[in-house]
């Protein structure tokens, strides 16, 4: 058996350095796992919200928006594309999202990213929900080398907070999950340091990065998520993925889940009571002491309730308050 030439073995080489590049671009970033289901795979995405004025009593929004979701944008992707990451900075698209709930500048963005870097498949949105404790879904594909998904939906009213999911892979080994669910939690943006739910527009300078709102966090009585007596806030919203199957014949989704009224889920059992303590304003001044001449007179100051308790939270105190004193113009 002839030896090969110096020609012949150098093409090899070239091809095999070719093959294992070709095979490493779609490899996970980071030591990631390796998807290797072959066919793509559908799912249903049901956005199930859980804002409702007995898990968040404090400063619940009723009028001028009441509390609502904005729609859901989300995408399929592989791991060199981001939409969003915690303790990381938003994007400008991210951010109008966030704010105003405009979505054009982030489809912008997740256009660009799937046409120069080939790491988005698709991109799916559903409906917003017109209140606090709704459902609204939609439908997607994912792939072996886009197997992530990520979405976001806004907190209506807010200044940029949200709330979302940062690449779930769907894929685990050769096979496809047929089914995942997450409870959801308030983000802040980072492009606004609002602190209530209709703050006004106030831009953070410079920008922040993308931190979760918890009960003590930020610790400010005056933030809407501050429950100090909570180690963690309830569930705001929760996220359902099924697989959907597709036979020759026929396509059959999941049971769909029984419509209510202007789309609202009732189900007080599942509804975790939040307590809110009764919050009340500082002393005013001492009056005037009165009184006639040679005794004691009195005198008085009040205090007004900021905070109404709800869900057996800690009752208001006195609003009023005497105290003896020498008067000052006795007659």
């Amino acid at each position: 058996m002839e030896n090969p030439s110096p020609a012949a073995a150098l093409g090899r080489a070239l091809w095999a350095l070719l093959l294992a590049t070709l095979g490493a671009a779609g490899l996970p970033r980071g030591g990631e796992s390796v998807c290797s289901a072959r066919a793509p795979a559908k799912y249903s995405i049901t956005f199930t919200g859980k804002w409702s004025q007995t898990a968040f009593p404090k400063q619940y929004p009723m009028f001028r928006p009441p509390a609502q979701w904005s729609s859901l944008l989300g995408a399929a992707h592989s791991s060199d594309y981001s939409m969003w990451r915690k303790n990381q900075y938003v994007s400008n698209g991210l951010r109008d999202f966030a704010e105003r709930g405009e979505a054009w500048a982030l489809m912008k963005e997740i256009e660009a990213a799937g046409e120069a870097l080939q790491s988005v498949h698709a991109v799916f949105s559903a409906p917003a929900v017109p209140s606090g404790t709704g459902q609204t879904s939609a439908e997607l594909e994912v792939q072996r080398r886009h197997s992530l998904v990520s979405f976001v939906v806004r907190i209506v009213p807010s200044p940029d907070w949200f709330v979302g999911v940062d690449s779930l892979d769907l894929c685990d080994g050769d096979r496809w999950r047929e089914q995942a669910a997450l409870d959801l939690y308030p983000y802040d943006a980072g492009t606004d340091s609002g602190f209530t739910f209709s703050s006004p527009n106030f831009a953070t300078i410079p920008q922040d990065t993308v931190t979760e709102i918890t009960s003590s966090s930020p610790s400010h009585p005056a933030n809407s998520f501050y429950y100090p007596r909570l180690k963690a806030l309830p569930p705001i919203a929760r996220v359902t993925l099924v697989r959907l199957r597709q036979s020759p014949r026929a396509f059959v989704p999941p049971a769909p889940v029984p419509p209510s009224r202007d789309n609202e889920i009732v189900d007080s059992a599942s509804v975790p009571e939040t307590p809110l303590d009764c919050e009340v304003s500082l002393w005013s001044s001492w009056g005037l002491c009165r009184g006639p001449c040679g005794r004691l007179g009195a005198k008085s100051r009040t205090r007004y309730v900021r905070v109404q308790p709800a869900n057996n939270g800690s009752p208001c105190p006195e609003l009023e308050e005497e105290a003896e004193c020498v008067p000052d113009n006795c007659v």
